[in-house]
């Protein structure tokens, strides 16, 4: 539907916000402009009120939506968009990806592989031999299920079907026959996986997605989206039959491989969009990260602590817990592991898919803490 003129900057807004690493659906873009009908507008703190309450912009990135606004609508040149040092922004460009030696990062140590510097680039996958069709076959009954809201028709235990009962008594002429019964459904749970595709996850990404592609064709539901300092929704791409297509295709629409991380900004504004909320309600999540977030991690376990509420299962496969030694004593890790219900290997293909079938199982814990039970705040 072709816009008037006048009403051109609202959706270019929600554009820029995009660019900048928001994460705005097409509902609040669509949400921004019928608040703005509403609301007249009077005046320009009336757009601003309708851009808060419609585009949602996380509360710690507040200062930088603001001057967005203002270099937006006003006009204002001058205005740059800041943040924390390494947690700048930076617009799009195609000349920002820059290539790293696998060597060296084998040779660096956790934590200092973490950045909070954005890098986009671009990623190829190299084909090989589909080494997951048993774990396709496997994986729709190895999920935890739910008790749904539809009913079917079962021999025994369960409710009186009335209606039906009724209709087979009058097509017997009265005759009382045998109650017939009904039972609500049981489905599987939605299962949500979070990839990290930051610098220091560069050499498990192709293993990731490929087992990405193998969850969304096999679980029917299943969601997948890549955070590193953006935040990118795949699953439409991954539900390509062919794998090598499907992978070439998530590829383009992810910017911000290899680059820096922020996983509780990120994870946070998963959270603040309601659709993608949606997805974590009552579904078996499984976050594929080292963990390693740089600087404070208040922000990661205020968005771990929202998002343990809203899940059924809530898991961390970490590829450092490939290492016999490897033990969570990082504060950020020691501050969200109450709030796990797994903490897993996620070094390889093997062992992932071996957690993932055995979701229905006991909470999962590559070492001993000391305690598992998940705290989570009461509604």
């Amino acid at each position: 539907m072709n816009l008037p003129p006048a009403a051109a900057p609202f959706p270019a807004f929600a554009r820029l916000l995009r660019s900048f690493g928001f994460a705005v659906a097409p509902e609040q873009s669509a949400g921004f402009m019928r608040a703005v009908t509403l609301l007249g507008p009077r005046s320009m703190e009336d757009i601003r009120q309708a851009a808060l309450a419609t585009l949602a912009p996380p509360p710690d990135r507040r200062q930088e939506f603001e001057a967005l606004f203002r270099a937006h609508f006003h006009g204002d040149g001058s205005v740059a968009v800041e943040g924390d040092g390494e947690e700048e922004t930076a617009v799009k460009d195609d000349g920002a990806a820059r290539e790293d030696s696998v060597e060296a990062r084998r040779e660096e140590q956790g934590g200092e592989l973490a950045s909070a510097r954005e890098q986009l680039s671009a990623r190829q996958f190299v084909s090989d031999e589909d080494r997951l069709v048993a774990f396709r076959h496997a994986l729709p009954g190895a999920l935890p299920a739910r008790r749904s809201f539809r009913t079917v028709r079962t021999p025994s235990r369960g409710a009186v079907d009335l209606r039906r009962s009724l209709k087979e008594i009058v097509r017997a002429d009265g005759d009382v026959p045998c109650p017939l019964l009904r039972r609500r459904q049981s489905v599987p749970r939605r299962l949500l996986m979070l990839i990290d595709v930051s610098g220091s996850m560069k050499l498990h990404t192709a293993d990731y997605l490929k087992l990405a592609h193998a969850v969304v064709q096999a679980a029917h539901g299943a969601e997948v989206l890549t955070f590193g300092t953006r935040l990118t929704r795949i699953t439409p791409s991954l539900r390509l039959r062919d794998r090598d297509q499907a992978l070439a295709r998530a590829a383009s629409l992810v910017d911000d491989w290899d680059g820096g991380t922020r996983i509780g900004p990120t994870l946070l504004a998963f959270l603040s969009v309601p659709r993608f909320a949606a997805f974590a309600r009552g579904a078996a999540v499984v976050i594929l990260s080292d963990g390693l977030e740089r600087g404070g991690h208040a922000e990661m376990e205020t968005a771990v602590r929202r998002l343990a509420a809203r899940a059924f299962r809530l898991s961390l496969a970490t590829p450092l817990a490939g290492d016999p030694r490897f033990k969570p004593e990082t504060a950020a890790l020691k501050t969200i592991l109450p709030l796990l219900d797994d903490l897993v290997d996620g070094s390889s293909i093997e062992s992932l898919t071996r957690f993932m079938l055995s979701l229905k199982g006991p909470p999962a814990f590559v070492s001993a803490p000391s305690t598992t039970l998940r705290v989570v705040p009461p509604p």
